[in-house]
């Protein structure tokens, strides 16, 4: 017969998946939920299960493989191979849209990270899904100097390349200098030192 604990532990990871599936419901729900791992490893799995497969021939990131390859633009139109162009740096990349707020609400904690990491730390880059010409006029009105790619929301955008197949956003990834994937994350980051928790916790 199981033991209470056992008992009490399956109904916690009961209340936490059915609160990670409300996430389509109430974001706000979920990211209560993000700023534990117990809370990501369920919300990664729940969304997955909900998520439409990826169109065939679309590669998605695994842990710990190297992310596929993809081209993309930056805000300018230039053509930008991925993960080729981050080789050499870890990278924390961070998928957004103008129209998200709680993206929105983290950029300039993203931005303190990437100024005090200088040039030879991890690398922050963005990538939105959103219209170029909005991302454009965004980053210009806050001050936004890390790189931002953009792409077209969609099945097989590079959300969706990087292990995020429910679209949430922000979602975020670590990548290692050599391309593998480290860690990823659903949800805003609180604050600039839980940026910094979380990318040690990814072994860098």
């Amino acid at each position: 017969m199981p033991s209470h604990r056992a008992v009490v532990g399956v109904a916690v990871l009961a209340a936490l998946a059915g609160a990670a599936a409300s996430l389509f419901f109430e974001p706000t729900v979920a990211y209560r939920l993000a700023g534990t791992a117990l809370g990501q490893r369920v919300l990664d799995a729940s969304l997955k299960a909900r998520a439409p497969a990826p169109p065939a021939g679309v590669a998605v990131a695994e842990p710990g493989a190297t992310v596929p390859p993809m081209t993309l633009r930056d805000v300018a139109g230039t053509a930008v191979e991925v993960p080729r162009a981050w080789a050499g740096r870890p990278t924390l990349v961070n998928l957004w849209a103008t129209w998200c707020a709680p993206c929105l609400k983290e950029m300039p904690d993203l931005q303190a990270f990437s100024t005090a990491q200088g040039p030879n730390g991890v690398q922050v880059v963005g990538i939105a899904l959103d219209d170029a010409p909005a991302v454009q006029a965004f980053l210009r009105q806050h001050g936004i100097t890390y790189p931002v790619l953009v792409d077209a929301p969609g099945p097989a955008d590079a959300g969706v390349r990087l292990g995020n197949p429910a679209g949430v956003l922000p979602y975020s990834v670590l990548v290692s200098a050599d391309g593998r994937l480290l860690e990823t994350r659903i949800g805003p980051f609180a604050d600039t030192a839980e940026i910094a928790r979380w990318v040690a916790a990814g072994g860098l």
